[in-house]
């Protein structure tokens, strides 16, 4: 991009224009989400703290901005949605680095020279693999106070193919039963938009367990099955003054699946922990 017509590029617009070449260069959903994410917080702080509606991408891309926008994050203020420890936690540490990766990414598309130092990565945003497995285990058998069983072993199978794909909640949302395959051999496996991937035993046993507890909700359908991998345990809330639908014939949504890892792990594991902290492999 030339000086010109960045000093005359409206910030949203160039953010949009960012995100389209992202997905043209082959970079996968998840990425384009968290940048998407990151560069929607900083304008919105940056916007908040100039008093205005628009910003041009020059007036955006200032380090002493970049700075405050940091800061603000560091210390909870950017969030938009409470945690289990207050809505002013203080944001974990790849968090920021993802921040800062991304505000960098952004100014090499804008061909600025400038560059944010990118922190090295925080080794306590994930479990190692032993623990990971040994929270998994645990979550599988225990049923939280407040919860169904039902909802344990959903939220214990979420979180186990969180761990063994390194796939979001989000990425896995749209599963449905026909992408789970326990019988294929050598290995069980599940069938993801980037292809085939195999299941280690103690996934396939909690998956299994989902399952057939999952049938034992459907059965309860008059007709067929919508074949959706993660439904709701009970009935949501009438709405409209209509009753709401019968497990099964929705998808549960991301914010019920987020919202029952964060009470069972906070639980099991005495501290809130997010879903992409459990990896069975280091990344």
């Amino acid at each position: 991009m030339s000086p010109s017509r960045t000093r005359q590029a409206d910030a949203l617009t160039e953010i949009r224009h960012f995100l389209d070449a992202l997905e043209a260069r082959g970079h996968v959903r998840e990425t384009r989400r968290l940048r998407a994410h990151f560069l929607d917080e900083y304008l919105d702080h940056v916007l908040g703290e100039a008093k205005t509606t628009t910003l041009d991408v020059d007036e955006l891309m200032d380090f002493a901005r970049a700075e405050a926008w940091l800061a603000a994050a560091a210390a909870g203020r950017t969030r938009r949605r409470n945690t289990l420890t207050g809505p002013d936690a203080a944001a974990a540490g790849n968090s920021q680095r993802a921040r800062v990766q991304t505000w960098n990414s952004f100014a090499e598309h804008l061909g600025l020279p400038l560059r944010l130092e990118t922190p090295p990565a925080a080794h306590g945003d994930w479990l190692e693999p032993e623990e990971c497995q040994t929270l998994l285990r645990t979550l599988a058998v225990k049923r939280p106070v407040g919860s169904n069983a039902a909802t344990a072993i959903r939220t214990a199978a979420v979180a186990a193919l969180v761990a063994a794909t390194g796939r979001s909640v989000p990425d896995l949302h749209r599963l449905d039963v026909a992408h789970v395959d326990l019988q294929h051999r050598p290995m069980p496996r599940l069938d993801l938009d980037t292809g085939p991937h195999p299941l280690d035993k103690d996934t396939t046993d909690i998956l299994r367990r989902w399952l057939d507890v999952r049938a034992g909700i459907t059965r309860q359908l008059e007709g067929s099955d919508p074949g959706y991998l993660w439904i709701p345990t009970k009935p949501g809330r009438p709405r409209g003054g209509e009753e709401p639908p019968k497990p099964g014939l929705t998808r549960a949504a991301v914010r019920t699946l987020h919202a029952a890892h964060r009470n069972l792990v906070l639980q099991v594991f005495g501290a809130p922990l997010r879903p992409g902290a459990l990896l069975l492999s280091r990344p």
